[in-house]
């Protein structure tokens, strides 16, 4: 460790971009800490995707159940509060087990609220100093909340996954990700859900006409959507709840503010030392370096046109650390990155978008795998692919949309980044019978 700091290299946060790359970074003998003024693991192990993957596993088995019919005696249903306690079971001992890891390795934890005071300076709650030659911003998200009038009055998605009671009648204002998630959740176990859109369209990262199939499900389920809802206020009333909207009113026992996420860099005295940023996060070059020579940013907290996923800031942080140790001195260079989300059917994607592909002249393929036998097993009413492949025959892309979506896309990934060819695809013969052996027929 250098004499002139207290830290070789000091993280700010301590989620997916910190830790992963910081224990081992410590374990070369870089002294490292790393400040948190929240549970240790940040969002993703805490209240995001561990958390919601937790609650939804439930889901997953009352709709095979539904699906399977008379195969399965007994009527199955949710008990929304035993899923909640199941779910904390799951995550309470992550922030210890991730204290543990870094600090077995070498690492310090700060706990509290770290600002900039000036380049190689942080203030712990305002009044702390620590020092370091490298630090990095590792901040992640925080969820966005609209400004308008009543906004107090709706809740976020914690809030949600901690209620130990599903409100009878459920509005969620956003169809992104955790709008669309939660939805699947709250209508399964049993409330009356209603989601309001910006604008028309539900999932716009995703392929549209598998969205509108999750869509369409949802609404046969009871689930009602507004389209360009406009919504305007929130007011408290003597039953609940009002959504002022347009020029509508809609009653309601809870409303979840689902309108997105947004770079959680309140606070952090970023303007003390010029560190530049915008609305999508913290600017960077092809090093994770920002503008500040020694200050560096990681996560989804950049502003990056990676997408804003635990896998991003996983790589990111590795690389991290291969560049704080020594190991490499390259810039950056992203693997494929899938994305999914965990609605009922799921929808996962990966490489070339369907969209990209069209526009290139791409090569696509289709498969309904609904008739495919390994998806008839537990009779998937809604399951099918779309492949992409170049003009030399190499699989650079594909979206699925099934209750196994991110196992078989997740088993396609190395022919997408890697670049197999049709001969090294051939020679990869996975266990039979399992959805990673379907998929590779695919490739």
């Amino acid at each position: 460790m250098s004499a002139k700091f207290d830290f070789d290299v000091l993280y700010i946060g301590a989620g997916h971009g910190t830790f992963d790359g910081a224990a081992p970074l410590a374990e070369t003998g870089v002294s490292v800490g790393a400040i948190e003024s929240s549970l240790i693991g940040g969002t993703c192990p805490n209240r995001g995707c561990n958390a919601k993957i937790a609650l939804d596993e439930a889901v997953k088995m009352t709709r095979e159940a539904e699906r399977l019919g008379d195969v399965l005696q007994g009527e199955i249903a949710i008990d929304w509060n035993k899923n909640v306690a199941h779910k904390q079971e799951i995550i309470d001992p992550l922030p210890a087990g991730l204290t543990k890891r870094l600090e077995d390795a070498g690492a310090k934890i700060i706990k509290g609220h770290a600002s900039f005071k000036d380049e190689h300076t942080v203030l712990v709650d305002g009044k702390t100093e620590v020092t370091a030659d490298k630090i990095v911003i590792s901040t992640g998200l925080k969820p966005h909340r609209l400004d308008i009038p009543g906004t107090e009055l709706a809740h976020d998605s914690e809030d949600f996954m901690n209620l130990k009671q599903l409100p009878k009648h459920l509005t969620i204002i956003g169809s992104g990700y955790i709008g669309m998630e939660f939805a699947t959740m709250a209508s399964e176990a049993g409330a009356d859900v209603t989601v309001m859109l910006h604008s028309d369209k539900v999932l716009r990262d995703f392929y549209q006409p598998y969205v509108e199939k999750v869509v369409a499900d949802l609404k046969q389920r009871g689930v009602k959507f507004i389209k360009n809802s406009d919504v305007k206020s929130f007011e408290k009333t003597d039953e609940g709840y009002q959504v002022n909207y347009g020029a509508s009113k809609l009653s309601t026992d809870w409303i979840l503010d689902a309108t997105g996420r947004i770079p959680n860099v309140d606070k952090l005295g970023l303007e003390n030392v010029g560190v530049k940023y915008d609305a999508s996060g913290v600017l960077v070059n092809d090093h994770l370096q920002t503008n500040v020579e020694n200050i560096y940013a990681v996560g989804d907290v950049i502003s990056s046109d990676q997408p804003k996923v635990t896998p991003a800031a996983y790589f990111g942080s590795k690389y991290l650390m291969k560049l704080f140790s020594g190991q490499t001195s390259e810039p950056i260079k992203f693997p494929v990155i899938p994305k999914v989300v965990f609605t009922s059917p799921r929808i996962a994607q990966a490489g070339v978008s369907v969209e990209e592909a069209e526009k290139k002249g791409l090569e696509i393929s289709e498969n309904d795998l609904a008739n495919y036998w390994y998806y008839i097993v537990d009779k998937e009413p809604i399951a099918a692919s779309k492949q992409i492949h170049d003009k030399d025959g190499h699989l650079v892309g594909v979206t699925e949309i099934s209750d196994q979506a991110e196992d078989a896309v997740n088993a396609l990934l190395p022919a997408i980044e890697f670049k197999f060819d049709r001969e090294q695809v051939s020679r990869l013969v996975g266990l039979f019978p399992t959805i990673g052996y379907a998929a590779w027929h695919r490739a």
